[in-house]
């Protein structure tokens, strides 16, 4: 039996979908006989505070069931290397270059794996202007359809489906209330998919299909309206370029444990949308069906997870 804390909610804009994981991944952890203390480091007072109940628990492993913010970004795995304690999931270099998702396309650009043409804003460059000719050229670069979201956000949290040049300004300002910079990148038309890595392994593809508009936060959390198949019905050819990718992205950002990466597929190739070091444990999460394929239960899962990070 293992001492296993569980860092659940936070207080980034993912903390509703974080509270889900977490108490699926403590309920897990009980039910594989450990001992589980959950811990929100929202309700703390500070860091610190956190740090002192997980040493005062006794504990083996931090499990992070964090989403976002500084549950994501390098910050608390930074903290927590410091304070001497073992987490789940990947370090805090590695986060904080995938929680930038700019500058992991940069990454996946210089492994030769395929992007989005993207425009990185770092503060509303929009303001000033009131006429929706006086940034036509950003349309005209990256077309349109084009999405706009926060730099290092996730779950779809303030992500916007540019199709009208008048749209776009709003669509700025609204990511803009979740990070101080927005990505516009060039939509992406055709399937939506995904490659779990486990350590250092893809998993078979698991192609999401929204059952009316495109993969939003409404359609990702809310039960029913999106389809997910598992795995997904692709050519063997594109299966296996798209786990190549994963397992490259994987090497290129120093992955530990499991992440997952995200792609869209035009018809002729894949294209890198972002990686998920902290991906999702929910019952409509994509990382435990890609689990599921290979014969993993998601107590399975969860007990892989353990013993990856207590190896070290």
């Amino acid at each position: 039996m293992n001492r296993i804390t569980v860092l659940l909610g936070g207080d980034s804009s993912e903390r509703e979908i974080s509270l889900l994981s977490g108490k699926a991944i403590a309920n897990a952890l009980r039910s594989l006989g450990n001992d589980v203390l959950e811990v929100n480091p929202a309700a703390e007072r500070d860091f610190c505070q956190v740090i002192s109940q997980i040493k005062d628990f006794g504990s083996d492993l931090v499990f992070l069931g964090l989403h976002g913010g500084a549950g994501e970004n390098g910050e608390i795995q930074a903290a927590l290397s410091q304070a001497g304690l073992r987490h789940t999931g990947s370090g805090y270099k590695c986060c904080a270059l995938t929680m930038d998702k700019y500058v992991s396309k940069l990454v996946a650009a210089a492994e030769g794996i395929p992007v989005p043409d993207h425009i990185l804003m770092r503060g509303d460059y929009l303001q000033d202007y009131n006429d929706p000719n006086d940034y036509q050229g950003i349309a005209d670069h990256l077309g349109l359809p084009l999405i706009a979201k926060p730099n290092d956000g996730g779950s779809s949290v303030g992500i916007s489906k540019v199709e009208r040049i008048e749209q776009l300004k709003p669509a700025v300002q609204l990511a803009l209330q979740y990070s101080s910079s927005v990505l516009l990148e060039r939509f992406i038309a055709g399937r939506e998919l995904t490659v779990t890595v486990l350590a250092g392994k893809a998993l078979p593809l698991v192609e999401i299909k929204p059952k009316s508009g495109w993969y939003d936060y409404g359609n990702k959390y809310k039960k029913g309206s999106s389809d997910y198949i598992v795995p997904a019905e692709v050519d063997e050819s594109l299966s296996q370029l798209a786990q190549l990718y994963a397992e490259r992205l994987w090497q290129a950002f120093g992955c530990a444990g499991y992440a997952r990466m995200d792609f869209r597929y035009d018809g002729e190739k894949p294209y890198f949308l972002e990686v998920n070091t902290l991906p999702g444990m929910t019952e409509l999460s994509l990382t435990p069906m890609a689990a599921k394929a290979v014969g993993l239960s998601f107590n399975d899962l969860i007990s892989t997870i353990v013993e990856l990070a207590l190896k070290g």
